[in-house]
């Protein structure tokens, strides 16, 4: 259902004069939904493994914490090392996750940055099939599924707020509860494209030089959500780790690509 109600939205806007320009160039935010929504058809775990345990001894082994009762991954310590102001910020971070790219890219279109505005929204793109690429080679539980139910993959597991559900709690409104609870697919946790998509924003921020207060703002809420995602056990530090990798990978790609072809392109 919503992979056709983001076809019938393009075609929409598509069709009529007035928006068919704009439409164009947001094509990739499209294709972004529209892919993202069509991997709960084929999920990950029809492909591969699912790993749960191996991702979490990992990351015990390279990040974990020692306490008097044993070593705790971070994620694990972050839960019972909790705060008021952490869970109000690790909340505000991770809203911004997709709306703050979204207005990047709308904001570079309202400005007639189309130039720009091309390079972000397909570079980010690619960043996306590139990560589901990943979710498909190393379908990967979260951390909370671990601490929760141990280290027996069962597919068909709910979607879960894990550490998000404390800001629904302070702020009474169910937001992420929302979110988490229309999550297809739990075992999508590698590469953590939390991590990535405003890196890719940072990263043409600068690029397409952006006064340095716009950037700064970016890269704060960047390294905001990387801390979110392990401080609310949504994602390994391994799996943060690869996603800054990914987003770096898939910008250095594209834009190795557009350097070779953007020259026969006009923006009007």
């Amino acid at each position: 259902m919503n992979s056709i109600l983001v076809v019938v939205i393009f075609i929409g806007l598509y069709a009529w004069d007035k928006t068919r320009k704009f439409a164009g160039y947001m094509l990739p935010w499209f294709l972004f939904g529209l892919c993202y929504d069509l991997m709960r058809y084929y999920p990950n775990y029809e492909v591969n493994a699912i790993d749960v345990r191996s991702l979490y001894e990992a990351e015990r082994s390279l990040f974990g914490i020692t306490t008097a009762t044993g070593r705790i991954i971070p994620g694990e310590w972050f839960s019972l090392h909790t705060c008021a102001v952490a869970d109000l910020l690790s909340g505000i971070f991770y809203l911004c996750w997709v709306p703050v790219p979204i207005l990047f890219s709308i904001w570079l279109y309202a400005t007639r940055r189309y130039m720009w505005m091309v390079r972000f929204t397909w570079a980010f793109l690619l960043v996306n099939l590139i990560g589901f690429v990943g979710y498909y080679v190393h379908p990967a539980a979260p951390p909370w599924y671990a601490l929760q139910y141990g280290f027996t993959p069962v597919t068909g597991t709910p979607g879960n707020v894990a550490g998000l559900g404390r800001f629904d709690a302070m702020t009474g409104l169910g937001i992420f509860h929302g979110l988490y609870g229309k999550n297809a697919n739990v075992f999508a946790a590698v590469p953590s494209l939390h991590a990535a998509y405003l890196l890719v924003t940072t990263i043409y921020s600068v690029l397409s030089g952006r006064r340095w207060y716009t950037s700064c703002f970016f890269a704060v809420l960047c390294v905001g959500i990387w801390w979110t995602a392990v401080y609310t056990t949504h994602h390994y530090i391994i799996d943060v780790l690869l996603g800054i990798t990914t987003a770096l990978v898939g910008v250095g790609l594209f834009e190795w690509v557009w350097h070779r072809i953007g020259k026969h392109f006009t923006f009007e």
